[in-house]
């Protein structure tokens, strides 16, 4: 296949139910590293006033695992989250804009470490901090055909 990255990209934002759900939107798929944005909503709330820490959790997993994803992909491979550690730093709170940054920082053959972060886009303060481990694995092992 001529682009995979590019396909696979389109293909995992088209199925990433969650991510719709959410409301995760990918801005930035590069080298460098990635970008999401989140709106927070009523929905994403757990106390009348600030976010659920699952939202903030579910929203840095896709952050950790769109940085292995890019680097996986070079190699027509996909990922799968092995585990990762979140510090959550400040609380979101309905209408903040948050923004997620993800980059990879060691690639093994089938080992991929990435860090990410989460900030308020208005203010610049800090909601999550997190490093991940994830599994590359090649994509016919997840029913994807190319």
């Amino acid at each position: 296949m001529k682009d995979f990255r590019k396909e696979l990209i389109r293909r995992y934002q088209e199925s990433n139910e969650f991510g719709k759900y959410a409301g995760l939107d990918l801005q930035k798929f590069e080298a460098s590293g990635i970008r999401y944005r989140l709106v927070i909503k009523k929905e994403h709330l757990a106390t009348p006033t600030t976010a659920h820490g699952g939202v903030i959790a579910g929203f840095m997993d896709g952050v950790l695992g769109l940085a292995a994803l890019y680097v996986s992909s070079e190699k027509a491979q996909l990922v799968s989250t092995v585990e990762f550690k979140i510090n959550y730093l400040s609380p979101a709170r309905v209408g903040d804009v948050l923004i997620g940054e993800g980059k990879v920082v060691s690639a093994g053959k089938r080992i991929i470490i990435s860090q990410g972060e989460i900030f308020n886009e208005d203010t610049g303060e800090k909601v999550a901090i997190a490093t991940g481990t994830f599994n590359a694995y090649p994509y016919e092992k997840s029913g994807m055909t190319f």
